[in-house]
């Protein structure tokens, strides 16, 4: 029965969520002709009416325009405002970052399902439309892809309908509404209803019509809905494809089916059935292939629908990957096989359209998680646009689909669990709604073979609600499993979740689970917080892949950074977090999270998953390879295999060959490594790479590689050093060809280093033993733990000096007091030889008391015309002790404007570990050399210190760049990432300030 009658008592009753809307379908397209078949999303009967609408905006529903929808009313005074966009985008009310609390708190004392009666923004929105001749005397609908957060529609002044749910389409029939000429819609838009309470996703808080609106119309006898299953034999050779079918319309004619490959040979067909309501197509299929993420094979299926006549009426085109995905003797099995999620989660966000993202942006997403070894996606916590699932099926990546449901803020107060008030609970009143929003995600997606799991939301605590939800998916399909990591909470209603699915759960506490015989298989459903400089320790995690059948991976926490573009009071535009918009309450930069900043370029992070994520090992030596191919499906036969020997720059040998390792087969291969007698250090690399271009990169790409490094000691010749030395009052001045340098008594190290008459240092170089505090250090209160290291490193004092000199070296000793409790020491030896090398030995004495020391390192202050550098170690990208398992040996050069990782807030970065040299250079060429001795050591190259970068918020806050610092550092913790909110960095990347650390180096001229 339809409601004419609008009323706002709907916004505060969680019983009232749609009116007059229609149930949820299947996503498919649907055609009259065939020819039309390749317009794809652009079919003739959809009528898209994105663009300029009329706008009007109101703090609260008692200041909104209330006739604002009747066909005489003059809206042309109403401001013009894009759709699908957010409004706060787009100069109205402001972008609010919150995590768990909910947006209201401190402003309003609420309970639910009441809302504020003084703020809650209101969007009216007008468009005025004729309907196209394609659409003319038919059924017409209105699309609505996605509103936030609840909203009313009129057509030509009468009331059509109401929705709620943000992220799944709302749907209406219009036909009786529609009339020749101009329309006149409007929709009017309120950000808050009792469905903000279960939409506390931790994200920014935006309203508006932000996804597409489109009209279609359907033929008179319409597909309305399909579903599509895929019934496979024991073998997977063969199937049964059944597409259960609902027709609405004129019953009147014929139907049939038919399959086709991706060579568009017709595999199977039905014959013409005659049309009912509710039937099904049944087509058997032979010699299958299967689809996966390493090998998304789709299929195409054809159901064409003719009149009495025999005529075509519809057409309905849609992809089918024949794929078993199942829980055999407690393993999530794909095709037979036990499948493990390499998977990150994934909010749809753009740094200049908020969550209305673009197809290009959708784009770069997949393709990016292609290229970085990604398998699977947590749609986090929402169901994506419908555009997101068919790439999905098409570039092969699996997905737990989640429903729109999250009620943090209403069971968890300031990180400890109390659902005194949790809905949606047990509470009868919340029931239909979220059963809803499972029941809208389903038929929506169902036919997506990308599509293996149900997720029934995230951080709504447990109850009876949405355990429903839960029964719900089982009953409607069988097909799939279900997933809810909420019973953590609460075990009463473990039976919610098919699988033990934790939130940032450590190792040590994975393990634990598995080894006490388990009755489901573990995931993290978030894993790896990768806030700012993180992501170390990753390999703890993945390293259980191969230990525990019944560990089947995890999904990182998260994609991409949240943030926004807005301007400064001097024009430039920036990129602002939470409370950079006067939003309060915030949880300022806690939404930068991902493995790509918010402008859509990839992070340093990205480079360690992407190896840890890859499908085929490579174990090196010098003479071949040892391949572990763990892919399921697909052997190493349709990659090529590259080889090469290099010592530093140059390349020795290289080759390309193919090799043919099995799914699930290791198989040693020998290579034709030439045999290296002379002396030095050789790479040996091996890599796996695209043998053909791909829909998401180019031939030659490369997916997987491994190294070897071969040290043939090297003979050095002892030389005599021949040098003058100064013997001043206050400093000792050591000179030879081409070099002077001067050792002060007074400040404690080199004042003067010249090299060629040119003058390298600034101020004295100093050790130090503080980095600017990253995100997860924050979040474990190491700036308060550590901040004796600060100090030492400000406060240091120089105590004492000392000279060693015979005739073929001298050696200046200084020793550091730092003003710690208890009191420590650190030695620095300076030795100089003939051709002006200086080799440095710094060493710290350890203690007992102190907290964990950062690093051990010298800060080199150079002039900022030193712009480049290039050095011989672990990169590309930055990298730590924690983090550089996917990094490669070899040269790299770099500038340090570019070696700031743009973290939102500004942190320690740029680091490299294993280190051989580093040079730095200006544009004349002039610079100075810094080689390990012995044992390689980490290094950074910035244009900002330690305390530069501690003291900025934001990038932009970094002062103007003066100088170019050098940091050789001996060694520094890890960045940590098993949380950003107390997880300390792991216990073997640490530095036991109760035990002495040394390293040493030396400086040259770069010529």
């Amino acid at each position: 029965m339809k409601i004419n009658e609008p009323t706002l008592d709907w916004l505060e009753d969680p019983k009232v969520f749609r009116i007059n809307r229609i149930d949820a379908h299947s996503d498919h397209y649907f055609y009259e002709e065939m020819n039309h078949i390749k317009l794809e999303d652009n079919m003739p009967l959809k009528q898209s009416l994105n663009g300029k609408w009329r706008f009007s905006y109101s703090e609260n529903p008692s200041l909104r325009i209330r006739d604002f929808y009747k066909e005489d009313f003059d809206v042309s005074g109403f401001d013009y405002i894009d759709v699908p966009a957010h409004i706060q985008l787009q100069g109205y009310d402001k972008c609010q970052y919150i995590n768990t609390m909910y947006p209201w708190d401190g402003h309003d004392e609420l309970r639910p399902p009441h809302i504020s009666k003084t703020y809650n923004p209101v969007g009216s929105y007008v468009t005025f439309f004729e309907v196209k001749e394609e659409l003319k005397n038919k059924d017409t609908f209105i699309s609505f892809q996605g509103v936030e957060t609840a909203f009313y529609i009129w057509v030509n002044g009468k009331f059509v309908g109401y929705s709620e749910d943000t992220f799944t389409p709302s749907e209406f029939e219009i036909t009786e509404y529609l009339k020749e000429g101009e329309n006149k819609l409007a929709v009017e838009v309120y950000k808050r209803s009792s469905a903000s309470w279960i939409e506390d996703q931790d994200f920014f808080r935006f309203s508006g019509i932000f996804r597409d609106v489109y009209l279609y119309a359907v033929p008179k006898t319409h597909i309305n809905d399909i579903f599509i299953k895929t019934d496979l034999d024991d073998e997977f050779k063969n199937a049964v494809l059944k597409t259960e079918v609902k027709i609405i319309g004129n019953l009147e004619g014929s139907i049939k089916a038919y399959l086709k490959d991706a060579d568009n040979n017709i595999k199977a067909e039905t014959q013409k059935m005659d049309i009912e309501n509710f039937l099904t197509l049944s087509l058997d299929v032979k010699d299958i292939n299967l689809w996966s993420a390493e090998d998304p094979y789709l299929y195409k299926l054809y159901i064409e629908v003719n009149d009495i006549e025999d005529n075509l009426i519809e057409i309905v085109p849609e992809n089918i990957g024949f794929r078993h995905f199942e829980m055999k003797d407690k393993v999530m099995c794909l095709n037979g096989k036990r499948i493990v999620f390499k998977g990150v989660n994934k909010h749809e966000f753009s740094a200049r359209h908020g969550r209305a993202i673009t197809k290009e942006e959708i784009l770069f997403d997949i393709k990016f998680m292609k290229r970085h070894n990604i398998n699977a996606v947590r749609t986090s916590h929402y169901p994506n646009q419908s555009l997101w699932y068919k790439l999905c099926d098409e570039y092969g990546i699996y997905l737990i689909d989640e429903a729109n449901l999250e009620s943090h803020g209403s069971w968890q107060k300031m990180g400890q669990c109390e659902p005194s008030w949790n809905v949606p609970g047990n509470l009868k009143e919340w029931e239909a709604c979220v059963l809803d929003r499972a029941e809208s995600m389903l038929e929506r997606d169902k036919n997506h073979p990308s599509v293996l799991i149900w997720s029934c939301g995230n951080e709504s605590y447990a109850g009876e609600d949405i355990f429903k939800m839960s029964e719900y998916f089982r009953k409607k399909d069988s097909s799939r499993l279900v997933h809810y990591e909420g019973v953590f909470w609460n075990r009463e209603y473990d039976k919610t979740s098919d699988m033990e699915s934790r939130m940032y759960a450590k190792v040590k506490d994975i393990e634990e689970y598995l080894n006490n015989n388990p009755k489901k298989p573990y995931i993290s459903c978030e894993y790896m917080h990768s806030m700012g400089n993180s992501t170390g320790g990753m390999m703890k995690y993945t390293e259980l892949e191969d230990k525990y059948p019944m560990y089947q991976g995890g999904f990182i926490w998260d994609y991409g950074d949240q943030a926004l573009y807005r301007k400064k009071e001097n024009g430039e535009e920036v990129l602002g977090y939470g409370g950079d918009f006067t939003d309060r309450p915030t949880d300022y930069n806690f939404s930068g999270n991902g493995l790509i900043y918010a402008d859509r370029t990839v992070s340093p992070k990205a480079q360690e998953v992407k190896y840890l994520y890859q499908n085929i090992k490579l174990n090196v030596d010098k003479n071949g390879v040892n391949i572990k191919n763990q892919n399921l499906f697909i052997n190493t036969d349709i990659y090529d295999l590259y080889y090469k020997i290099e010592k530093e720059e140059k390349i020795i040998m290289e080759g390309v060959t193919k090799v043919n390792v099995k799914p699930l087969e290791e198989k040693y291969i020998k290579l034709p490594f030439i045999d290296i007698k002379s002396s030095g250090e050789y790479v040996y690399t091996v890599s796996i790479r695209l043998s053909c271009n791909t829909i998401w990169e180019e031939k030659g790409y490369e997916i997987a590689f491994g190294q070897y490094v071969l040290n043939n000691e090297e003979k050095i010749e002892k030389r005599l050093s021949k040098f003058k030395v100064i013997h001043g009052d206050a400093n000792i001045g050591v000179s030879g060809k081409d070099f002077k340098v001067i050792f002060s008594k007074q400040e404690g190290g080199i004042v003067s280093l010249r090299y060629s008459g040119k003058e390298f240092i600034t101020r004295v170089p100093k050790p130090y033993y503080y980095r600017a505090a990253t995100d997860n250090d924050r979040g474990n209160k190491y700036d308060f733990r550590c901040s004796q290291w600060l100090a030492a490193s400000v406060g240091q004092k120089y105590i004492d000096f000392s000279v060693e000199e015979n005739e073929d070296m001298i050696k200046l000793k200084y020793i550091y007091e730092l003003p710690t409790i208890p009191k420590t020491l650190v030695n620095i030896n300076y030795t100089v030889d003939e051709y002006g090398v200086i080799k440095i030995h710094v060493k710290y004495n350890g203690v007992d008391g102190l907290p964990e020391l950062p690093l051990l390192g010298m800060n080199f202050r150079l002039l900022s015309e030193f712009n480049v550098f290039t050095y011989y170690g672990m990169g590309p990208e930055e990298n730590y002790i924690d983090r550089c398992e996917g990094a490669k040996l070899g040269v790299y050069t770099n500038t340090p404007e570019n070696n700031l990782s743009r973290y939102l807030v500004p942190q320690e970065c740029g680091n490299r570990t294993n280190t051989r040299y580093v040079k730095i250079r200006n544009h004349k060429g002039e610079g100075l050399k810094f080689t390990y001795d012995k044992v390689p050591f980490e290094f950074s190259v910035l244009n900002y210190n330690y305390m530069e970068l501690e003291n900025a918020l934001h990038i932009e806050e970094l002062p103007k760049v003066n100088y170019t610092n050098v940091n050789i550092i001996g060694k520094q913790m890890g960045v940590g990432g098993d949380d950003s909110w107390g997880a300390p960095v792991l216990d073997e990347y640490l530095i036991d300030s109760s035990k002495d650390l040394e390293y040493k180096f030396s400086i040259s001229n770069i010529n």
